[in-house]
């Protein structure tokens, strides 16, 4: 660093020179020397600096944006505290990991907890003995250490839009006393969508490099889960499309799909035939944006690819696991891949993102609305579309890695001696088909390719080293997507 910094002032000086000797050089070797001189000095910056700049230059306000925005259905209070403290104040001692698509125990809890410590992985489950959540959720809610916030990936979503005053939120999901003292004053609730008690999510939150027995975190994270009934039946959803003919919303935004897993799988299915009626009703002149989420159940996954929930949205956002694992349910492309070793190879991201736009977004033989997908991962963020639908992605991607490092880092602007460039420098495109190989330059970190009428813009992030707070963190790089995002009328 110190070297760096010499090299500056050096550089400084040469320039200074410069100056005093212009009269005397000709005009065009000043400029020559001049330029020269510039390019090193901002080459001397860091390589996070320069990917600072070169996002603020990219990241203008759309031709038009949105006015009003209605996000549902799902909506909690987020109690978030250390797992390992709450597991020590449970007297769960360390464990080895072993993987639940259901919790039924504080057993369960320390193996699944532990899993997915280890890796470094997101993951959220559904604890279905409502006894005993209640008990550790008090324990939870009550621990020193705990904070309290706006839960939900709608309502995290929905809180994030309302940060800005030109825009108007619709919120429906169970919101109760809490969470409704929590909102922004910018968002507006629908009297029927409030309820006496609030839904509780507890979130075991992780560093990198914490050690719980023989279990070390390769990266900060966080592991969720609830005993939640309101958002698992969805019991908000009818009330949410019955609200927008009020609203009059320019934009839906829609998440909580994946809150039923807790339920039978009949009752899945039939709710989930619900909600395919109830998001039919929305004008189809609306775009709506689906947001997903960690999911354990293949089946579940297949269907709401397979039973029109897909075609009848314009955008989906998601992370690497829920598309490692939407690949899989569908045998798509790299299903063979158990999980990701490190940070997400691009090549294989982009073959399975491509792969959904042309299996399941429009084309010219589907009436499909699906036609923009934002991936976010730790490393880097991808926005993927179908020509001729969206505008301004450049800038969206770039608003979107922005938000990952200022959100982490909880600081009003990216801190570059609080965050660290971890995407890799080179990469190639594509492992199914002749790819091109990618360098990226920090002074365009936007980096633009094009396959058969799908257009995928990429941008690092910078990695926060000491992040404050990972929940959320999705939602927020999604909603700052949106907000930058122009869709095209057709």
């Amino acid at each position: 660093m110190w070297q760096r910094s010499v090299c500056v002032g050096l550089l400084a000086l040469a320039l200074g020179y410069l100056c005093v000797l212009g009269p005397e050089l000709p005009p065009a070797a000043l400029r020559q020397l001049s330029a020269s001189l510039l390019g090193t000095l901002r080459r001397a910056r860091s390589l996070e600096a320069r990917t600072v700049a070169a996002w603020q230059a990219a990241i203008v306000r759309p031709a038009r944006g949105w006015a009003r925005v209605a996000v549902g259905v799902n909506a909690c209070v987020d109690v978030v505290l250390s797992g390992v403290k709450l597991l020590e104040a449970l007297g769960l001692e360390p464990a080895e990991g072993k993987n639940h698509a259901v919790l039924s125990s504080g057993q369960d809890l320390r193996e699944a907890f532990a899993h997915f410590m280890e890796r470094g992985a997101a993951a959220e489950r559904f604890f279905s003995d409502a006894e005993a959540f209640q008990a550790i959720a008090r324990t939870a809610s009550e621990h020193p250490a705990a904070q309290l916030y706006v839960g939900g990936n709608a309502a995290l979503i929905g809180q994030k839009l309302a940060t800005n005053p030109d825009l108007k939120i619709l919120l429906c999901g169970p919101v109760g006393p809490k969470l409704h003292e929590l909102l922004d004053d910018n968002v507006v609730v629908p009297p029927e969508s409030m309820q006496e008690r609030d839904e509780f999510h507890l979130i075991l939150e992780y560093q990198a490099g914490e050690q719980w027995g023989r279990v070390r975190a390769p990266a900060a994270n966080r592991f969720i889960f609830s005993h939640d009934l309101s958002n698992g039946a969805l019991n908000m959803l009818e009330v949410f499309v019955s609200s927008l003919d009020e609203f009059q919303p320019d934009l839906v935004v829609l998440s909580g799909l994946h809150m039923m897993e807790g339920q039978s799988k009949e009752m899945r299915q039939r709710r989930l035939m619900e909600a395919v009626a109830s998001i039919s009703d929305i004008p189809t002149d609306i775009p709506i944006h689906l947001e997903l989420a960690s999911m354990t159940d293949q089946d579940f996954m297949s269907n709401i690819m397979h039973q029109q929930v897909f075609p009848l949205v314009n955008s989906i956002g998601l992370n690497e696991q829920e598309l490692l694992f939407l690949t899989q349910s569908a045998s798509g492309p790299h299903a063979s891949l158990a999980s990701w070793s490190g940070v997400p190879d691009v090549g294989v991201v982009s073959d399975i993102l491509f792969w959904i736009l042309k299996e399941h977004g429009r084309t010219a033989e589907r009436a499909s609305d699906l036609t923009r997908i934002h991936f976010h991962t730790l490393a880097y963020h991808m926005l993927v579309t179908v020509d001729g639908h969206w505008g301004n992605q450049a800038a969206a991607v770039a608003a979107g890695a922005r938000a990952a490092g200022t959100q982490a880092c909880a600081t009003d602007t990216i801190d570059t001696s609080k965050v660290f460039l971890k995407a890799p420098l080179e990469f190639v495109t594509s492992h199914t088909e002749a790819p091109s190989k990618i360098s990226l330059n920090p002074d365009e970190p936007v980096v633009l390719w094009h396959r058969e009428g799908i257009s995928f813009h990429f941008t690092p992030v910078l990695v926060c080293k000491d992040p404050v707070r990972t929940v959320g963190l999705g939602d927020a790089i999604s909603a700052e997507g949106l907000l930058y995002s122009e869709v095209y009328p057709q």
